[in-house]
């Protein structure tokens, strides 16, 4: 049995429906998992890793489990351990490599890989760049108009298809010969804000236009939606340029032997969601 937890996310979602293609015997683990709807021969378990001993029912019978590193804990990894798991995947994020652990962001990923590599369990991570579908944020404004704002208009980032991430743990979780590895995974082209908005321009058939959003206005915005070290880190990455999120990486090629999708693949996708 697969334990899938963040089961109702983007990739967790992906990753359910992708071990049932390969028909593998799945759990999907949420705090509310009616939120989605899985196959029928999923296996479908409440728990909430904010309270690491509730996932312990759900962990009975499983052998690999899949985890979301915000929340990769010593308690947590103890719970998995004692259950009998034999391997975990771990989601983190490749500001990791070679990143600076007083960021806050990068300091929660690290401890996350550190619960995991101490846990005296076998292991694989997964360290992808920023997801294609981060572009899901800005719904309202398109629901309200035609003109994306949002900070950051140079900072290129080499996203990544949800799906593609779902596909190399796939793969990871089913195939031997990944255990102890970190694969940093990426998709294949890197795109500014404009460039994205460009091309869900293109794809929706609308005349959307970008306007910078001043780091001052941005970071107003931020903190209303989210803790102050958070925005915090996304700052030191973006405007201090503490992190490059550009690069493009051929892990998901060499795990999958599928080369990763374009943002325009992915929006062509998800139209509806922004209709």
């Amino acid at each position: 049995m697969i334990l899938v937890t963040g089961a109702t996310g983007n990739v967790g979602n992906e990753l359910v429906h992708a071990l049932v293609a390969r028909q593998q015997p799945v759990r999907a683990v949420a705090r509310n998992p009616e939120a989605a709807a899985f196959p029928a021969t999923v296996d479908v378990a409440s728990a909430d890793l904010a309270a690491p001993r509730s996932i312990a029912g759900a962990l009975a019978g499983a052998r690999q489990v899949f985890l979301l590193g915000g929340f990769a804990t010593t308690e947590l990894l103890e719970t998995v351990r004692n259950s009998g798991v034999e391997h975990v995947v771990l989601l983190t994020s490749r500001c990791v490599i070679g990143g600076n652990a007083e960021n806050a962001i990068t300091r929660m990923w690290l401890d996350g890989e550190a619960a995991v590599r101490d846990s005296g369990v076998p292991w694989t991570i997964l360290r992808p760049s920023g997801f294609h579908s981060n572009a899901l944020r800005w719904l309202p404004e398109l629901q309200q108009g035609n003109v994306v704002r949002a900070p950051w208009p140079d900072v290129a980032i080499a996203s990544i298809d949800p799906a593609d991430i779902a596909a190399a743990a796939a793969t990871v979780l089913t195939e031997p010969g990944h255990d102890y590895t970190a694969p940093a995974l990426s998709g294949p082209q890197p795109l500014t804000p404009g460039q994205q908005v460009a091309t869900l321009a293109r794809v929706l058939d609308r005349p959307l236009r970008y306007e910078p959003l001043s780091d001052e206005r941005a970071r107003a915005e931020m903190v209303a939606d989210m803790p102050a070290p958070i925005v915090d880190g996304l700052f030191r990455f973006f405007t201090d340029g503490e992190f490059d999120d550009s690069a493009v990486q051929d892990a998901v090629l060499g795990i999958t032997g599928q080369a990763p999708r374009r943002f325009e693949d992915w929006a062509r996708d998800h139209v509806a969601a922004f209709r």
